[in-house]
């Protein structure tokens, strides 16, 4: 429980100065990108971090980049789809999906040989 208690105000704080930073920057659509997924990521990593200790956190963190990158690659390719060929959202999606898995499996694969 108490567990739970930390990871809500933590992350709460994060994702307050996360969504300040978001609305600091310009355009404003990179307020949603600063709202969410680092905040959480952090105090994941701290609770884990004085749950399991830090090596036990250096591979989570490591886990936490391949799918950051995998998923900017997913994104990239989705857009340059849509933009290119003018694809539905949801076609082009579904059909990038192995791309993102591929290469955050790929990522985790050389790390954790």
């Amino acid at each position: 429980m108490t567990q739970i208690l930390i990871r809500f105000l933590v992350g709460g704080a994060v994702v307050s100065v996360f969504a300040v930073i978001g609305d600091l920057l310009k355009p404003k659509s990179f307020a949603g990108l600063f709202g969410a997924a680092p905040s959480v990521a952090l105090a994941t990593l701290g609770l884990t971090i004085v749950a399991e200790g830090r090596s036990y956190a250096s591979i989570e963190a490591r886990s936490m980049i391949a799918g950051s990158v995998a998923f900017f690659a997913y994104a990239s390719v989705v857009s340059l789809v849509m933009m290119r060929y003018k694809t539905q959202a949801l076609l082009s999606t579904i059909c990038a999906i192995p791309l993102w898995l591929g290469i955050a499996f790929g990522l985790c694969h050389l790390w954790f040989k």
